[in-house]
């Protein structure tokens, strides 16, 4: 998603819809979830920080459990099966959860209010006028049909000039100033070596599709869907003007450019390998590997002549890029480029391409029936152009302080239970673990917001011009991110904004970030039993601190280097301890024809199952030193509710073409397996509900990494 990423050229609809699209950058920024499903319960009513009685925590507790199930049989339907029978997939969502749905649902509508009032009456307050005339343009439907498909023309006319590589790299770079997903994808990150240091990263993209799997698998699904994609190419030349037999013959030179850039892209599970996504060549490397791409054409056309600091992830994509583009005929090379210009703009066009585009990529790729109101993505689209500007008027608004000094609170009881855990893990050498002490004590902690707040003063917001206000918001992120390139890491930026339900990790600056808008029930709540917030947030906790010891994060020392600080001992018995939950994801089936994958999903896996054990243990230590509360759902003692706290944030819904989508392209597993796969390999959980030696949540053997 665009607020974890520096140069972000992926077409927009891909990210909203996945924070892991852009693979590099989600191989670094470890997300907990990737939802974008809204629901209404009985604890997403008032304020997130009003009171809740006893009985209001209870019955929201219980009315979602299925208490005919047996625990230790299918704990997933023992947590949600009653959530899962009372609730129906609204018609503009292709997944729907309990948890982050209840939270998401509450944002929208809050940011909504802010964002009319700040439309209404922006007075002399530079955040509410910025974002009030952007989301009114976004809203002035009637001002965007009479545009159509004009604010295209000067770009439509820059491609007509594509001749050979030079202007066709010329373009490419006017396209990525917009962040138009053409032929690769850029990114700025800490220098993996010294993480100090922000440089530019290149690698593979420029697809169509959400995944290469698309365009090589022999999957008849699939296969089907790539058929429909070419109609869907195009039609929507057709919208710019082509003749039925011309896009028709373009829609088929387009997917054949794709589909030779998705054989030379690794699969997404291969982008995981983080060492091997490191190579940094510099400007002249760059040369070098691909001498017949003009780059200094590309480097000209983003407005930054002057950049030298560059990691090629994936070299062997640029050299083929570069046969590719000598090879290809220039009207061939423009009619690519026409449409990762359409794509990338379609929901900020007139109707007719914001229907076509939804028929494709909402309804057959996902499977959602209606597309969502107007207003739900006008406030989308205006946080993702400002977010921080949102964010601040949010918080001021929403987040009540108290909150930080508890969820902090929490924060360390978990770190302190993930030390005390080390000393345990008999496949560790304490060297090893010593080191590993070490990086867990340096892991540092945001929580809330920026101290600091973005500014916007260089960004110019015209009310009624909703095209142009688009693209000057990616242009000053564009800009924000690229001047970064060579310079000192900030240590107090943030890669999302306060408002967004959810948190992240990452190991380039040994950091785990937890926004205001995740610190709300169902996740978190002052009156709450403690039992519930760390099955819930307490989970979240030790998931993103699990990250920094995953398959990924490992191999960054506790300063943000990659480097082998391991014993190579304990590195061969990290590799097997892995294997084991790679295996017995893998094995998870969705459908019959179905299955996680058990490689991509490794380090939310690993982070999943060590999480919930974290977190477990962080609560035992803090019932110690407040005493065993009594318990307050009647029929759970506390422990079993911490458990069925953690199983009911997974409580959800899919589209069947959202099932097929995620386990093809997102590095998280489905809720369900995101519930059985933690608790049947935690002893804790199998004596909390009794459960019999080799029942299916308490197997003989268990995988344990963390």
């Amino acid at each position: 998603m665009k607020h974890f990423t520096v140069l972000h050229f992926t077409a927009p609809h891909f990210t909203a819809l996945h924070f892991t699209v852009l693979l590099l950058a989600a191989a670094l920024v470890m997300p907990t979830v990737v939802l974008e499903a809204e629901e209404h319960a009985s604890l997403s009513t008032g304020s997130p920080q009003g009171s809740l009685s006893s009985d209001q925590i209870s019955d929201s507790v219980l009315s979602s459990m299925d208490p005919t199930a047996k625990p230790c049989q299918d704990f997933y339907q023992y947590a949600c099966g009653g959530w899962l029978e009372s609730t129906e997939l609204p018609s503009d969502q292709t997944r729907w959860a309990r948890s982050f749905s209840v939270i998401n649902e509450r944002n929208r509508e809050v940011v909504r209010e802010i964002l009319e009032a700040a439309a209404a009456d922006p007075g002399n307050h530079p955040e509410r006028r910025l974002i009030g005339n952007y989301y009114a343009s976004c809203m002035d439907e009637a001002a965007v049909e009479k545009a159509g498909v004009k604010p295209l023309a000067p770009m439509l006319a820059e491609i007509t000039k594509v001749e050979d590589a030079a202007s066709f790299l010329r373009v490419t770079g006017k396209l990525h100033r917009n962040f138009i997903g053409a032929v690769f994808q850029g990114t700025v990150l800490p220098d993996f070596k010294n993480p100090d240091l922000n440089i530019s990263f290149f690698f593979q993209g420029g697809l169509g599709m959400p995944d290469r799997d698309y365009y090589v698998t022999e999957d008849e699904t699939k296969r089907q869907l790539m058929d429909d994609y070419e109609k869907h190419v195009a039609r929507m030349f057709g919208l710019l003007g082509d003749s039925a037999e011309q896009a028709a013959a373009n829609a088929s030179h387009v997917v054949a450019f794709e589909t030779r850039l998705a054989e030379t892209s690794r699969p997404r599970a291969q982008m995981r390998i983080i060492e091997k996504l490191y190579n940094k060549i510099d400007i002249d490397g760059l040369a070098k590997l691909t001498p017949k791409l003009p780059w200094k054409e590309y480097f000209a056309a983003i407005g930054y002549p002057d950049v030298v600091d560059i990691s090629v992830a994936t070299p062997e994509f640029f050299e083929t890029l570069e046969s590719l583009v000598g090879e290809t005929a220039p009207a061939k090379l423009q009619n690519y480029l026409r449409w990762h210009l359409v794509n990338g703009t379609t929901n900020v066009l007139s109707k007719d391409f914001v229907d076509a585009n939804f028929e494709f990529y909402g309804q057959k790729l996902q499977g959602q029936r209606e597309i969502r109101p107007r207003w739900k993505r006008c406030v989308g689209a205006t946080e993702n152009a400002i977010g921080q500007a949102v964010g601040k008027l949010y918080v001021e608004q929403q987040f009540a302080g108290a909150s930080k000094d508890v969820a902090l609170e929490m924060v360390q009881d978990i770190e302190s239970a993930f030390e005390h855990n080390l000393p345990a893990l008999a496949w560790m050498d304490n060297v090893t673990r010593g080191r590993a002490v070490e990086k867990a004590k340096a892991v540092g902690n945001k929580i809330g917001y920026p101290d600091e707040w973005r500014n916007y003063s260089a960004l110019k917001v015209v009310r009624g011009e909703h095209f142009s206000n688009v693209m000057a918001a990616r242009e000053f992120e564009f800009d924000r991110k690229t001047r970064q390139i060579g310079q000192a890491v900030d240590p107090e930026e943030w890669r999302m904004t306060p408002q967004m339900v959810n948190a992240y990790y990452t190991p380039l600056q040994n950091e785990i970030v937890f926004p205001a808008g995740i610190l709300q029930p169902p996740f978190f709540h002052r009156d709450f039993p403690a039992a519930m917030n760390y099955g819930g947030i307490g989970a979240v906790i030790g998931h993103e601190l699990s990250h920094g010891f995953d398959d990924q994060g490992r191999k960054f020392d506790p300063q943000g280097q990659l480097r082998q600080w391991w014993e190579e001992a304990a590195t061969e018995q990290f590799t097997e301890q892995a294997q084991c939950v790679d295996d017995l994801y893998s094995s998870y089936e969705v459908k019959p024809d179905v299955k996680v994958n058990g490689k991509l999903t490794l380090g939310e896996n690993i982070a999943d199952i060590g999480g919930v054990k974290q977190a477990y243990a962080a609560y035992k230590s803090w019932e110690k030193r407040q005493g065993d509360p009594k318990p307050l759902v009647e029929g759970l003692t506390n422990d079993q509710l911490f458990f069925v706290a953690y199983g009911q944030v997974w409580c959800s819904l899919s589209t069947e073409e959202q099932e097929r989508l995620q386990v093809t392209t997102d590095s998280h597993s489905p809720g369900r397996f995101r519930v059985i796969g933690p608790v049947s390999n935690n002893r804790d959980f199998a004596k909390a509900f009794s459960c019999e030696a080799g029942a299916p949540m308490n197997p003989k053997d268990i995988c344990e990494v963390w």
